[in-house]
């Protein structure tokens, strides 16, 4: 099993381990119950996985002596929002869980993201455990402590900085991950590759083939990295005041299709048509070469991933939703971009034009 420390040194409270391995449920209990964190435990998953493992890890959870119950919500993107939160806020209430109580995320980026939110709020704070089920939650959304919930204008436009007490990723997990969603995740590790680590990058491109056989080995080495490049830039940014900005490469634009899709296009499909976009506007605006913009773009396609915007999202509500992204400032939106593959910056502005150019280049 590997274990990699989130060390976040003005606040040691908040450091936290990450551990990683295959077929750990058994060491991941025994560790929760040694951790000895809370009084009782609450998963909260949603239906699908609460039907997949919710009963498997209940048991191995109570096998070491734990109190645990379980709560589930319908899964989707679709459940990101208030009214989930607050039904299983009253459930947790009517199930007398207070702050002596500890919740775990069984589930993907939905989940993590929720029950981050919900641990943060409820009773001024409670802890909470990450249990990541999806790839792209394994090795970006349940690090760095992000929560939040979406409303009609955007997605995450509401939550909050609460780092979990540990993140437990089982790769066993994935053996049930349709292939779609496993696909939605490695966007996120060709994210790393691009922003911080070129051999990351090369180590995908060339093992893909055994990659999406979920090869463990291959994928015991793509999944320490990413966690450790998102580790080692929340240590040094943990609330995404600076550098940590960089792991928006891609966001800006594809939080924007997400939301004008209605969510139909998942996150990954979503950041890797942002990442070609990103890369794009980095050519237009002569920072980056155009072999290296060409070498991103056939890799996204090598991949599997969305690599076109679909006919039916209109330019003007795409640059609509973008004028609410989160991390803007005033009228600014800040773009991550590129200077070469593994040299991302933080570009001041992107005239409108140049936006709506790329835009209408990328639409099928």
């Amino acid at each position: 099993m590997n274990k990699i420390k989130v060390n976040l040194d003005k606040r040691s409270s908040h450091s936290y381990e990450i551990y990683i391995g295959y077929d750990i449920l058994d060491r991941i209990a025994l560790l929760i119950a040694k951790s000895a964190l809370a009084a009782n435990y609450i998963i909260i998953a949603d239906t699908t996985v609460s039907s997949l493992y919710g009963e498997t890890v209940l048991s191995a959870l109570r096998e070491t002596g734990l109190t645990v119950d379980m709560i589930d919500f319908p899964p989707g993107e679709a459940s990101k929002t208030i009214d989930t939160a607050l039904s299983l806020i009253e459930q947790l209430v009517d199930r007398g869980v207070d702050r002596s109580s500890c919740l775990i995320a069984l589930g993907g980026g939905v989940t993590g993201d929720m029950v981050g939110f919900i641990a943060s709020i409820y009773m001024r704070s409670i802890p909470y455990i990450q249990m990541p089920t999806t790839l792209l939650a394994q090795v970006d959304s349940s690090i760095g402590g992000k929560t939040g919930i979406d409303i009609f204008k955007g997605k995450n436009l509401v939550g909050t900085f609460c780092q979990p007490k540990a993140v437990y990723i089982d790769l066993k997990f994935l053996d049930t991950l349709p292939d779609v969603e496993f696909t939605n995740g490695l966007a996120e590790i060709v994210k790393y590759g691009i922003i911080d680590d070129p051999d990351l990058l090369a180590t995908i491109e060339s093992e893909i083939s055994n990659i999406r056989k979920r090869n463990i080995d291959n994928l015991g080495v793509i999944v320490a990295q990413s966690c450790k490049i998102k580790k080692s830039i929340v240590e040094i940014d943990e609330r995404d005041m600076g550098v940590r900005r960089i792991l928006n490469f891609g966001h800006t634009i594809g939080h924007a299709i997400e939301s004008a899709s209605g969510y139909t296009i998942s996150h990954g499909n979503a950041v890797s048509i942002g990442m070609m976009a990103s890369a794009r506007i980095s050519e237009k605006m002569k920072y980056l070469s155009m072999e290296d913009r060409e070498h991103m773009e056939n890799l996204i396609q090598k991949v599997g991933l969305l690599n076109y915007i679909p006919s039916s999202i209109q330019t003007d509500d795409i640059m609509s939703r973008m004028k609410h992204d989160k991390k803007k400032e005033g009228h600014t939106v800040h773009f991550v971009l590129l200077k070469k593959i593994g040299v991302p910056f933080i570009n001041g502005s992107v005239a409108d034009n140049i936006i709506e150019d790329t835009i209408g280049e990328l639409r099928q």
